[in-house]
């Protein structure tokens, strides 16, 4: 079967000190807390985009699911809007873009 993945990727923000300080502190928590029915979180700080002077993406948090059912009821609680309103408050650089994606995962 496979697993759903939500994916929230998050513009440069205006303060990167400021930005970072509130993803730690306040939204990783609250993801944790509230986020029903992840079996993982990977949050990636995007150090480089080559080719590019800067990349478009400060952060790219990938939240995953069981399945896709899984991922829309926790999209639809009470616990995933709030936790998908903090990622748009503290996202300065512009609202985050929230992809969702169907996994298939190839280990080697």
């Amino acid at each position: 079967m496979k697993t759903a993945k939500l994916i929230v990727m998050y513009p440069t923000p205006t303060d990167v000190a400021v930005f970072e300080r509130r993803y730690e502190h306040e939204h990783f928590p609250l993801a944790v807390a509230k986020l029903a029915g992840k079996i993982r979180f990977d949050a990636n700080l995007i150090t480089a985009a080559p080719g590019r002077e800067q990349a478009p993406y400060h952060r790219i948090a990938e939240v995953y699911f069981p399945s896709m059912k899984d991922l829309e009821d926790c999209l639809s609680s009470p616990g995933g809007q709030e936790t998908a309103a903090h990622a748009v408050e503290i996202s300065s650089g512009g609202d985050p873009l929230f992809l969702i994606a169907e996994v298939e995962t190839f280990v080697f």
